[in-house]
């Protein structure tokens, strides 16, 4: 897509890896002004350290950082976790979550320099496409969206790398190491290369946030998370603010192998794919708060908590973080996490994650009930109605079929 005559410029979502990085001297090619706009996510100061200079030297009019972390944390990280929403039973969401403040702060500065379009290196095969193109249309509708890798002839991360080459590009791609990583605060994801064969195990030298559980130490360690309302706000006793909260919670977490997942998912466009997946905080949140909700919340309420979180889970997978029906989930799970405060410690060792111990003031055990020993507050002899009319159903349509239907031979099929 060229650049239009009465305003070329452009704002592109930048991070500084291969994609991005070849995207600028393309779209320059074609006659826009390019300006970009970085996020920080937690990614790292090895992403983000002399970014502005990278993206000038390849032909970027500007380039702003913007610190993004702790609207990350607080607007969509902790709310997906209130929600305890798992994508397929595996996938902690970490990309996802992400997209809808990397997008909107696009959308800021496009506003900011006067652009009249924006610009993503998202592949047409991937989710992030339609994760950051929602966003576009929910808050600026009137901006143009260029997709370079639904335009160009480059077809493969290879011919990616050889595109860089000739530009001069300095990228850390290579053809030996050739994954596809997305890192923030929450997770890192690795796709591509060797890891795209489902049949082969994950490559040891993809991991990069956690100990390899086998070399993990062989001593446990325990850990105290302190929970308000479904949101973590304490570690070991210690009050923390959300950021330092995870990545303290990541450093110990990630040295005993905890938060690795493999997993095979369905893409929002429509083809399986395989992605790994470290996400070591995450994990053990998740854990310790399952537990303490467990707890602390009504069997009904409960229930329908646990039918909900993978629908929540579903629109934030699929870019819809601004729709409505999120909002409304949203809703119902600050309402029904409200009384879900207490702490929790947790088993790290070696790759593993276990509640060993839960306690809260909203919580709803109450021994002399759970106990076995008869007595207290439980008439046992109410049972025995409870039974009765509980099997009721099921004894009036056994009755029924019994006296309806003649005995049946037993059939024998011929030997063959």
């Amino acid at each position: 897509m060229k650049a239009p005559a009465h305003n070329n410029r452009i704002v592109l979502a930048y991070s500084g890896g291969l994609d991005t990085s070849i995207i600028i001297p393309w779209l320059a090619e074609r006659g826009w002004e390019v300006h970009c706009l970085a996020g920080d996510v937690g990614q790292g100061p090895e992403e983000l350290v002399g970014l502005e200079e990278k993206a000038a030297a390849t032909g970027a009019a500007s380039c702003k950082v913007a610190d993004l972390r702790h609207a990350f944390v607080t607007e969509t990280i902790f709310p997906a976790l209130r929600a305890l929403a798992i994508y397929e039973s595996k996938y902690l969401l970490g990309t996802a979550l992400a997209r809808p403040v990397l997008a909107r702060a696009q959308v800021e500065y496009a506003r900011e320099v006067d652009a009249s379009a924006v610009a993503h290196g998202c592949t047409g095969k991937g989710n992030d496409q339609v994760r950051f193109e929602l966003v576009y249309q929910a808050f600026a509708p009137d901006l143009a969206i260029v997709a370079p890798w639904r335009d160009w002839d480059i077809v493969s991360r290879e011919d990616a790398i050889d595109y860089a080459a000739a530009k001069q590009i300095p990228i850390t791609a290579t053809r030996e190491k050739i994954y596809s990583r997305d890192r923030n605060l929450w997770h890192i994801s690795h796709e591509g290369g060797a890891i795209e064969n489902p049949a082969r195990p994950a490559p040891m030298d993809a991991w990069m946030m956690t100990t390899d559980p086998a070399k993990a130490p062989d001593e446990a360690e325990q850990v105290t998370i302190g929970f308000k309302s479904g949101i973590p706000v304490t570690l070991n006793g210690q009050e923390l603010a959300p950021l330092a909260l995870i990545e303290t919670l990541n450093q110990l977490a990630g040295a005993h192998g905890v938060g690795r997942a493999d997993i095979i998912e369905n893409r929002l466009v429509g083809m399986k794919s395989r992605g790994l997946y470290e996400t070591p905080a995450g994990t053990v949140l998740y854990e310790a708060l399952g537990q303490l909700r467990a707890l602390c919340m009504e069997r009904e309420t409960l229930r329908l908590a646990e039918e909900l979180g993978p629908q929540y889970a579903r629109l934030v997978y699929n870019g819809q973080w601004f729709h409505p029906a999120r909002e409304a989930l949203d809703d119902f799970f600050k309402t029904a996490m409200a009384a879900v405060t207490g702490s929790v410690t947790v088993r790290l060792w070696k790759g593993t994650q276990t509640s060993i111990g839960v306690e809260g003031p909203g919580s709803l055990y109450l021994e002399d009930l759970a106990s076995f020993t008869m007595g207290g507050s439980f008439d046992p002899k109410h049972s025995e109605g409870f039974v009765r009319l509980f099997g009721l159903p099921g004894t009036v349509e056994r009755r029924v079929r019994s006296k309806n239907m003649a005995p049946q031979k037993p059939h024998s099929a011929p030997l063959s």
